[in-house]
């Protein structure tokens, strides 16, 4: 194919195009960031430009640097990916201005789809069911009496949104309004846009939606359903080819419904059209489409046997597609769990760090931005990576891809790894069908115990300090030497939770860690430890005063904290108890809502951070007073940072 592809976006989808190209002959640019130097999609492609400084809007986002780096890397066509510009009809024009290929739908196909507001109306012309709402004035007012006539509950979305973006639900009236001015800051940052849609929220959803790929000689086809409804914050969690639980004639009216709004606006390459299906009613609903590559598309790929990259890159050139609607066939099922980098326990707080060690299993798809030694940063999405498994039918498929996550060695990040095991294993997940609201109404298992973590790294230094010395407790067959340890030895490590001292010692391949009897053992690259009967098989990195231990699903990282700052008394950083509100992640401030001296009650919003693509608003953990502001507007913060000190009181008793 001649053509030589630049790829307009970055980490794991910029890898799985550039993997697709060269398959199929075509030479690929990479763009990079500032924070994306080093990163894995640059060393993909057969050559790197850079676009900007980290900050997205002067760089993936920016059109100019964009075209700029596709005249000095040569490029003849551009691949957008998904999200930053993907489904910006301005960009699609500007390529095509410029005399490159746009890999993508026609700008007017994504100008049509870009307005949800829009997108109802093509749709409804087109025959295709849709939800109860309104997208008329834009005035707050007429919002929330259309939202009166719908009846509460309703769901408040972004026009030009996606990606769970600028979406909020209100229950009441009186929860309109808050909930409509955080949807409105979202989508225009987000998008830059903040037009909104008012619509019937559907208590017990699924979301399904269909995969259409189009050519520009007029043929539109669909590829099948996906089952989506394993979603937190509107995101995505797991991801299932084709939807299971779906009456034949369900089925059907949706791949029919999609091809009609597909053929509706001309549609011209890899798409998707989203649908909400009413579990308790069976009806469906067009929700949205999505005029580009899904995250979700290698479930799809792997029961059909087709490339979807490849079939993009065939229409973009003119050619008619290789295949018909009666060449698709499905080939048992597929599943795939998105990898992010986000500590489920806190609130899916975004997590940064440096990915110290990797192993991924063997027998599964897997497509990722990260290797061993990237770093994660707050500037861009959470997913890091996705795990994709097929089988012969739906649970062979869950089987396997919980095998994976159990296999899956992530150490120096934390990530959701130990929570996808959980999904996995759940029994309404094994059994289905769950809806969207399935996490709202689910309490999430105990988190994982970071004391316990924090022990069995204690160990693991203890033995790194002994191959430090003597070549370590362990010879290279793997058998213990023994080595003795007469006094134990205090080792404190500083962890999320706060500080953890121990004390450890021992010899032998038998320890002492805080009075608990811990035995060790090597095998390979891993440290097999029994701890009060429990087995465990730790994966272990540190460097530069860092130690990272992993085991069941979860990376847990440790400051080694050093002797001089603990007699010295240096200030701990867990600002527990002390009433001062702290970041929890590395971000950006957006707005600041209270002032010195203020009075603050308990839930309070005190500050809205922005990282990884979205809005947190962090708020008071106690009655108080604010003592002093720390950050204003457009501040960049790093994780622990302190952002308002304020003086806590006793909350004043309800008469």
């Amino acid at each position: 194919m001649q053509m030589r592809l630049l790829i307009a976006n970055r980490g794991e989808i910029a890898v799985r195009i550039a993997r697709g190209a060269r398959r199929v002959g075509v030479e690929t640019v990479a763009v990079y960031s500032d924070a994306d130097r080093n990163a894995l999609h640059v060393g993909m492609c057969d050559a790197a430009v850079r676009i900007g400084p980290a900050d997205a809007t002067a760089s993936y986002l920016s059109v100019p640097a964009l075209l700029d780096a596709a005249t000095r890397g040569g490029a003849t066509a551009v691949h957008p990916g998904y999200g930053f510009l993907a489904e910006n009809a301005g960009f699609a024009a500007a390529v095509l201005d410029a005399g490159l290929t746009w890999v993508g739908p026609h700008p007017a196909a994504i100008e049509a789809m870009g307005s949800k507001i829009n997108a109802r109306r093509v749709a409804r012309e087109a025959g295709v069911p849709i939800i109860p709402g309104f997208s008329g004035s834009q005035s707050d007012r007429n919002l929330a009496a259309a939202a009166g006539r719908i009846g509460y509950p309703v769901m408040i979305k972004a026009s030009a949104g996606g990606g769970g973006k600028g979406i909020r639900i209100a229950s009441t009236e009186a929860e309109f309004a808050v909930r409509l001015h955080e949807a409105r800051e979202e989508g225009r940052r987000a998008f830059g846009d903040d037009a909104m849609i008012v619509e019937r929220f559907i208590t017990r959803p699924r979301h399904i939606e269909v995969q259409v790929v189009g050519d520009r000689r007029g043929t539109v086809i669909h590829l099948g359903t996906r089952e989506c409804s394993i979603q937190r914050r509107h995101q995505k969690i797991i991801e299932e080819a084709p939807a299971p639980w779906l009456p034949l004639e369900t089925r059907e009216g949706l791949h029919d419904a999609a091809v009609a709004l597909a053929r509706a606006i001309g549609y011209d390459s890899a798409g998707t059209v989203e649908f909400v299906v009413d579990a308790e009613t069976g009806e469906f609903y067009f929700l949205e489409m999505n005029t580009r590559l899904q995250v979700e598309h290698p479930v799809t790929e792997s029961v059909t046997g087709v490339d979807l990259v490849e079939l993009q890159l065939i229409a973009a050139s003119g050619k008619a597609l290789p295949i018909t609607q009666e060449d698709i066939g499905w080939s048992g099922h597929a599943m795939e769990a998105r990898l992010n980098a986000e500590d489920p326990w806190q609130g899916f707080m975004p997590q940064t760090g440096t990915v110290a060690e990797l192993d991924v299993p063997e027998g599964v798809r897997w497509d990722s931005g990260i290797a061993r030694g990237s770093e994660v940063t707050p500037h861009y999405d959470s997913m890091v990576a996705k795990v994709i498994a097929h089988g012969r039918d739906r649970d062979t498929a869950r089987r396997r891809l919980l095998a994976a996550l159990d296999d899956l060695n992530v150490v120096g990040l934390r990530t959701n790894q130990a929570f996808l095991g959980w999904l996995l294993r759940h029994p309404a997940v094994v059994k289905g069908p769950v809806t969207t609201r399935f996490l709202d109404e689910e309490p999430l298992p105990d988190p994982p115990d970071e004391a316990a973590a924090a022990r069995l790294a204690a160990l693991a230094h203890l033995a790194s300090i002994d191959a430090a010395v003597d070549g370590g407790p362990w010879t290279a067959s793997g058998a213990t030497r023994f080595t003795q340890h007469p006094a134990p030895r205090s080792v404190c490590l500083e962890g999320s939770g706060g500080r953890h001292t121990l004390s450890v010692g021992g010899f032998g391949g038998r320890y002492d860690v805080d009075g608990r009897t811990v035995t060790a053992r090597r095998v390979g690259s891993e440290l097999v430890v029994d701890h009060d009967g429990t087995v465990e098989r730790l994966r272990v990195s540190g460097e530069k005063g860092r130690l990272a231990v992993s085991f069941g699903g979860t990376s847990h990282s440790f400051r080694l904290v050093s002797r001089e700052e603990r007699w010295l008394g240096a200030a701990d950083h867990d600002a527990s108890g002390t009433g001062d509100l702290v970041a929890p992640f590395p971000g950006l401030v957006v707005s600041v809502d209270v002032e010195p001296g203020a009075e603050v009650h308990e839930g309070q919003t005190l500050v809205t951070l922005e990282a990884m693509k979205m809005l947190h608003t962090l708020s008071a953990a106690g009655h108080g007073f604010v003592e002093a502001v720390l950050v204003g507007p457009g501040t960049a913060v790093e994780q622990r940072a302190t952002l308002v000190t304020f003086v806590p009181q006793q909350a004043p008793e309800e008469e």
